[in-house]
């Protein structure tokens, strides 16, 4: 690809693309091997020990992969990109490969829930030190700092609060103190938000979401500096073995390509989704970055190129109207996950997140009387006119 070529959907569809140097093949075919054939023992060998470039057994690279995070750290401005079995294999990876006994790691409050419990739990079976905090607010991230401090970990917007952190703050203060800044862009993807453009290190994403699009696969992604992402690879990923699939690689080729054109509507539908929510009589609270009234609008202006899909909100009549609400939809889908083409709507608190213990979960915003919405790109109308027949079975029903 032509290196001046700067628009992210050109990006999108053509970085890392080379035609098939077999076949010719316009589209990047599917390796799926597991091994890889040497001319002889002696060039086996130099692949082995680095003295070579070249592919070996798919679980330390593979052709389809190797397109994918090169187009991935494309686009979000990184050296280098990884690909993982899931968004939690590429969390995991990144954290082992950055802590050991006796370090410490701030991150946030609201998370997703299985990344909760891995930095909350799994982290300190190995002797290492956690305070988790509201990092929308610096100053919490700054007192929470301490000398051993390797690591700051965030999500923004955070999963299900739709807080916002200050990218540019949170990294000027995890360098100040000679930590690394990993944040996780699930809910954005790189064509609203790319954390690197703001001093972020790393960049970690569940590519199951809006990158791969569909809810047709499971993946996970890690960009950042290539000596470091190099070292995720090998030894980190290489021997936990949380590879990608050639397979589920290809997928995420085919998502990228229109994640441009999907995030365009998913923003627009879920503008109008929230302005008429935030209305609605039935509704106490709307979170939603693309709102006036929520608490960093400003801040969302100046690091995000749009709002996003994601949102969440709670009922005036709390978890019972929501429980209604949630059983009387007829499009949207009650399932988890997120980024879909169609919308999605769950509870975090007896779902996502039920990992995480009901006084941190009440402590970091997270109600039990939230629901989740992830807005997809169908007529927007019709999304709004099927959460409006639902609001009216909440009222019959509880009011």
């Amino acid at each position: 690809m032509d290196g001046k070529v700067k628009g992210f959907n050109t990006k999108a569809i053509h970085a890392g693309q080379k035609p098939c140097p077999v076949t010719g093949a316009h589209v990047t075919p599917i390796y799926q091997t597991s091994t890889f054939v040497f001319k002889d023992v002696d060039q086996g060998a130099r692949r082995f020990a680095g003295e070579e470039e070249g592919y070996i057994y798919t679980r330390l690279g593979n052709p389809t992969l190797t397109e994918l995070e090169a187009k991935v750290a494309a686009l979000e401005g990184g050296e280098a990109a990884i690909g993982a079995a899931s968004g939690m294999a590429a969390i995991s990876t990144a954290l082992v490969t950055l802590l050991k006994k006796g370090d410490h790691i701030v991150a946030g409050d609201a998370l997703y829930g299985c990344t909760h419990s891995f930095i909350s739990e799994i982290l300190p079976q190995y002797g290492i030190e956690v305070t988790m905090v509201d990092t929308s607010n610096l100053e919490n991230i700054e007192n929470a700092m301490k000398p051993n401090t390797k690591v700051i970990y965030v999500e923004t917007p955070a999963n299900p609060t739709m807080k916002l952190v200050d990218l540019e703050g949170a990294s000027d203060i995890a360098h100040k103190h000679g930590a690394i800044i990993i944040v996780d862009n699930t809910f954005m993807s790189p064509y609203l938000q790319r954390p690197i453009e703001h001093g972020v290190d790393v960049v970690v994403h569940s590519a199951t979401k809006y990158i791969g699009g569909h809810g047709d696969v499971l993946a996970g992604l890690i960009i950042g500096p290539k000596e470091l992402i190099d070292t995720m690879r090998i030894p980190y990923l290489k021997d936990f073995g949380g590879i990608l699939s050639p397979f589920d690689a290809w997928l995420l080729l085919r998502g990228l390509k229109t994640l441009g054109v999907r995030m365009d509507r998913h923003c627009a539908n879920a503008q109008k989704v929230a302005e008429y929510l935030e209305k609605h009589p039935l509704i106490d609270k709307v979170y939603y970055p693309g709102l006036p009234s929520h608490p960093q609008y400003e801040l969302a202006k100046k690091q995000m190129d749009g709002f996003g899909g994601m949102m969440s909100f709670e009922l005036k009549g709390g978890l019972e109207a929501g429980k209604v609400l949630m059983n009387s939809v007829k499009m949207i889908t009650l399932a988890v996950s997120l980024g879909c083409v169609d919308s999605l709507i769950q509870h975090p608190a007896s779902m996502t997140h039920s990992p995480v213990p009901r006084e941190e979960r009440l402590k970091a915003g997270i109600t039990d009387g939230q629901v989740r919405l992830s807005v997809g790109i169908e007529d927007v109308e019709d999304i709004i006119a099927d959460l409006d027949q639902a609001l009216k079975e909440v009222e019959k029903q509880t009011m």
